[in-house]
């Protein structure tokens, strides 16, 4: 029983590493790196669309971005070296762009 409790910690220590962005050591023994990444949509002034993806383009750890119909005005994927950088792209980089009206950021925890 009580070797069954520590790997139960283990596991739970390495979902705690995957989130973070570090190498995992799964249980089947593979290494994966995960990288900080997150989805963030964004509502434009209207008619703003192409100048806000243009420059949402230029910015750091900006590896794709797309206006879209629905809700929000453009999808961007964003990955930093930690989850600090990523957090400080998506704060002062992106939400401080001129004529982006609001935002919706999705942290990526699990690739596959």
């Amino acid at each position: 029983m009580r070797e069954k409790r520590h790997e139960y910690v283990l596991l739970t220590f390495h979902i705690a590493k995957n989130y973070l962005g570090y190498q995992v050591n799964h249980s089947l023994g593979e290494n994966i790196i995960m990288v900080p990444m997150a989805f963030v949509l964004i509502n434009t002034e209207i008619g703003s669309e192409t100048d806000v993806l243009k420059s949402l383009k230029k910015v750091e750890g900006v590896t794709e971005a797309y206006a879209v119909y629905g809700v929000y005005d453009i999808i961007a994927k964003i990955t930093a070296e930690t989850m600090d950088k990523l957090k400080e792209l998506v704060t002062w980089n992106v939400r401080r762009l001129d004529k982006v009206r609001s935002t919706l950021t999705m942290i990526v925890i699990e690739e596959t």
